[in-house]
């Protein structure tokens, strides 16, 4: 009997386990893949909406969370694009009235991309009822709760990241 309960454990552990344990794998994937759609489906009518590809849409994320002004290449990288895709998809998105491209430096080769602030606006108000959801959820948990959640998300994200560089 211990030899079974030790099994279960090792297996939880590895994150092999049938069960809903907090530390099972497929739980988690489960979970992840879900919220993963439900965001994609908000992503794919936003893009619809407003006449943009999914990919547009990813764009302007990045634009966003961007912790320094955004350029082609550097957008390119994150993407996963090729220049000639990075070129078209920021065409689309500056004829749609939603980023426009600016020589900000002496070197007139350098082109950031902002975002533009009706733009933002109407992507704030399209998007508000995932934020409320995100709101609603977060309301369910302690601050400390939270900070482990937050520390997960940015590990994965890290994580990822590795796995995006080990396939280029």
């Amino acid at each position: 009997m211990a030899t079974a309960k030790r099994r279960g454990q090792d297996a939880r552990e590895r994150g092999t386990g049938g069960g809903p344990e907090a530390g099972d794998l497929q739980t988690l994937a489960v979970h992840m893949r879900r919220m993963n759609g439900e965001i994609n489906r908000l992503v794919q009518s936003f893009a619809g909406t407003h006449g943009l590809h999914a990919t547009d849409v990813h764009a302007l994320a990045a634009i966003l969370d961007a912790d320094e002004p955004m350029t082609p290449g550097r957008l390119r990288e994150h993407l996963g694009l090729t220049s000639g895709a990075v070129t078209a998809c920021v065409d689309r998105l500056e004829r749609a009235g939603h980023v426009r491209r600016v020589r900000e430096s002496a070197d007139r080769r350098v082109v950031h991309l902002h975002y533009v602030p009706d733009a933002r606006a109407a992507a704030r108000t399209y998007f508000r009822p995932l934020a409320g959801a995100a709101a609603a959820a977060r309301a369910r948990f302690d601050d400390a709760e939270l900070a482990v959640v937050l520390r997960f998300l940015a590990v994965m994200n890290e994580e990822l990241a590795l796995v995006r560089s080990d396939d280029r």
